[in-house]
């Protein structure tokens, strides 16, 4: 038999008969408290039958569809960043990271090297600056030692990787069809006997990326003798304090004491300060900082160790290229910094002899680097040249590398 509705109902109405109850919804009376399962065939539901509209995330419920409800072989994009990945990921699940822009995909061990997202071509850069020069040996009333120079500036945007002076990682460079300058800095030259200093590298760039020039370390003077600033700080000498880094891009000099060995400072390195000299020690460069740009991690931009006079033991080289300072058992000039590190240059040792005879140099700051690397299925279609091209190399077996270590361009056509 019909049922009789009421006439004229408003949203939300109830009516009962015949042991049902249903509710208006506006346009229609719905019957409540049915559950239905419904068996859909192949292709009955497929994009071209679903109207535009009729399926929107504001009106799905929070959680309607998760991952745990979908079957084993079907997979929803897990939106996430780089550091807050899945923790216990399915083989085949696939995330997208906001903070890089990249999709991957979880290969049962590891996650891929994924796709990058972008406008232009995504690349990632290592852009280490030269470094400075150590300080000579220098007679200023007695007969002294040379600090040492601080590493050129580093800047890293490989995920997972720091740059200089403790910062995280930078963002990636988008770039387009052109032509891009590469400038690698020259590493400073070491203090000439007699003189104050060592001197500063040179800056490296590339785009919008600088990195800053190494600061040099100091000879001994008259008065307190605070290293250069730089990329890393130079070390100090005669009292002086060590000189400051660059923020993000590395770390300051040490410091300096009195006699008997009136060791230098050591040179900051991108990685760790640079160590205090003492009465019979020269400092210890800062360490510098690692990198797997090219598929294998090496170390770069340490800084320079500091020199002595008439004996004690001089500070080492910062890891990453640092040149070791220089005992003063004799005119002894510093260690150069490693080339293409960035690493800073050793202060000069140097024993007593008479003012006109003192020869010891500080050691050449390092030469810088430019690294740039990019998913080598991101550039299909493109052809770029510039540098040291590697497609492919191990470690980094899904990206194209090409390294500079002297100025130059990368061309994107």
């Amino acid at each position: 038999m019909p049922i009789d509705f009421p006439n004229s109902p408003t949203n939300g109405d109830l009516y009962s008969a015949g042991g049902k109850n249903w509710q208006y919804n506006g346009s229609a009376w719905v019957l409540l408290g049915v559950s239905t399962t419904v068996t859909l065939e192949d292709d009955s539901v497929t994009t071209a039958k679903i109207a535009a509209g009729a399926v929107s995330t504001a009106g799905m419920a929070d959680n309607a569809v998760t991952q745990a409800k979908m079957a084993s072989t079907l997979s929803a994009v897990t939106i996430c960043t780089s550091s807050t990945k899945p923790g216990s990921p399915f083989t085949g699940q696939t995330i997208f990271e906001t903070d890089t822009n990249r999709m991957r995909v979880w290969l049962g061990s590891q996650w891929s090297g994924g796709t990058t997202h972008v406008g232009g071509l995504s690349v990632e850069y290592l852009i280490i600056a030269g470094g400075g020069g150590g300080g000579s040996a220098q007679s200023i009333g007695s007969y002294a030692s040379g600090s040492g120079g601080g590493a050129g500036g580093y800047r890293c945007s490989v995920t997972g990787e720091n740059s200089g002076g403790g910062a995280s990682t930078e963002s990636f460079l988008s770039l387009s069809a052109g032509t891009y300058v590469v400038t690698v800095g020259g590493g400073g030259a070491g203090g000439a006997p007699n003189t104050d200093s060592g001197t500063n590298g040179s800056n490296s760039v590339f785009n919008t990326i600088t990195s800053i020039g190494g600061g040099a370390g100091k000879a001994y003077g008259a008065n307190p003798q605070t290293g250069n600033t730089g990329g890393s700080g130079g070390g100090g000498n005669t009292g002086g304090s060590g000189g400051a880094g660059t923020a993000n891009q590395g770390y300051s000099g040490g410091g300096s004491a009195g006699g008997p060995n009136y060791g230098g400072g050591g040179g900051g390195g991108a990685g760790a300060v640079g160590a205090n000299g003492t009465g019979t020690t020269g400092g210890n460069g800062g360490a510098g900082a690692s990198s797997s740009i090219t598929g294998s991690s090496v170390a770069r931009a340490g800084g320079g160790g500091g020199g002595t006079y008439n004996g004690g033991t001089a500070g080492s080289g910062g890891s990453g290229g640092g040149g070791a300072g220089s005992v003063g058992t004799a005119q002894n000039n510093g260690v150069a910094g490693t080339t293409n590190t960035g690493g800073g240059g050793g202060g000069a040792g140097s024993h007593a002899v008479s003012k006109e005879n003192v020869t010891a140099l500080g050691g050449a700051g390092g030469a810088g680097v430019v690294i740039i690397r990019y998913p080598t299925a991101d550039a299909a279609g493109l052809t770029i040249t510039g540098g040291t091209k590697v497609v492919g190399p191990a470690g980094a077996a899904a990206y194209t590398v090409h390294t500079f270590t002297s100025s130059g361009s990368l061309v994107i056509t």
